[in-house]
């Protein structure tokens, strides 16, 4: 049986989302802003959690109507049955977002579709989930436009860009499905050089040997949809043992990462250590500036500091030319990639890229930038 579904993922990168998900399964697929609507079995909705680079969430449609009032939207909520989903023995949370609502307050609207689940429950078996704001089993979304209401199932559980495998971060890591996504649009394929030179606890290197492995994302976490009424353990297990099938560990890559900042290399040295992918990866510490190409050519992707604060933005009007004129010197023949909230960064850096696409780092607007590096002048 196939399911409404819908996935979200990061501004920038539903186009890439949609390819992945039909690949694994997806049927009917409808692109929107930050996500995609789409049809699927149960089975392929596991696969998806467990392989996707992309998603931020996948959930299923239960109820979906136009409403007035808080009522209306108990009504929906109260028709579901929630009994083909989870126990009453299941934790839940409910949370609610809007578009454009109305209704005066969305903790409201919170509050009474968790009625509407309880009282289903004490209905049905005479017992009620308990509501766990931390860690919940069950996980209740409610999105409300302007006139119409959607009630969803996640099956995920924690975020997917939360991969398992990050167990010492710094304090601002760009999120791994984002990483996954820029290397991805740089085209860099597992046959060529990748090299981040600002590479802070290593996200970016960690994704590309993903990607060049054909690791599963999904491996080393649980998802929700193992704690679903129906949920089939045998038909899991298939799935996890392909998808170890069709990883390539045998396969040789050329991934290299550097940073300013030693205890950045540190900490990457013991989470590659902790995944046992440190085989994989050439680390060094260092000024990006005083660096040479690692290879004769490849992917330089890097997500460099922007500033927020005068005295921030000051230090990269200096720092942009001389990356600029690293780049001619010495990565010739290399595609060099730079994501960055900063648009000044073209003009000052003093090269035209080639590409400019727009992807948000959560709320916040950026563009990766495309620089083809040929030998002599760029200008």
């Amino acid at each position: 049986m196939l399911l409404a579904c819908f996935a979200t993922t990061v501004r920038g990168l539903e186009e890439l989302l949609a390819t992945e998900l039909k690949e694994l399964g997806a049927e009917e697929i409808r692109i929107v802003n930050a996500g995609m609507e789409f049809n699927a079995s149960l089975s392929n909705i596991m696969a998806m959690n467990l392989n996707s680079r992309l998603a931020s969430r996948i959930m299923i449609r239960l109820g979906y109507s136009g409403y007035r009032h808080e009522d209306d939207i108990y009504r929906l909520a109260r028709k579901i049955d929630w009994l083909d989903w989870f126990h009453s023995g299941n934790s839940i949370k409910v949370a609610t977002s809007a578009i454009q609502s109305p209704l005066k307050s969305l903790d409201f609207v919170t509050l009474k579709v968790k009625d509407a689940i309880c009282d289903y429950f004490n209905e049905k078996v005479d017992s009620r989930p308990d509501v766990n704001k931390v860690e919940p089993d069950m996980r209740i979304y409610n999105f409300l436009t302007k006139d119409t209401v959607t009630i969803y199932l996640d099956t995920s559980g924690d975020t997917l860009f939360k991969r398992g495998y990050r167990r010492l971060k710094l304090e601002a890591p760009i999120r791994e499905n984002l990483a996954s996504g820029l290397i991805q649009l740089s085209g860099w394929q597992p046959d060529q050089a990748f090299y981040d030179p600002m590479c802070g606890s290593g996200t970016l290197a960690v994704e590309a040997i993903g990607i060049g492995l054909n690791l599963a994302p999904g491996l080393n976490r649980n998802f929700a949809f193992e704690k679903l009424a129906n949920f089939d353990s045998d038909n899991y297990q298939r799935i996890q043992a392909l998808a170890k099938k069709k990883e390539n560990r045998e396969r040789k890559l050329k991934i290299y990462a550097s940073d300013i900042n030693r205890k950045a290399i540190e900490i990457a040295r013991q989470n590659f250590q902790q995944i046992k992918l440190e085989e994989y990866v050439e680390f060094s510490y260092g000024d990006f500036l005083s660096k040479k190409a690692p290879a004769e050519s490849g992917v330089l992707l890097t997500n460099p500091p922007y500033g927020v604060r005068l005295e921030e933005l000051d230090r990269l009007t200096e720092l942009y030319p001389q990356i600029g004129n690293k780049l001619k010197q010495n990565f010739a023949n290399w595609n060099c990639y730079f994501f960055t909230a900063d648009l000044r960064m073209p003009k000052l850096v003093r090269l035209k890229p080639s590409r400019k696409i727009p992807v948000y780092n959560g709320a916040l607007e950026c563009r990766l930038y495309e620089f083809k590096m040929v030998s002599g002048s760029n200008r």
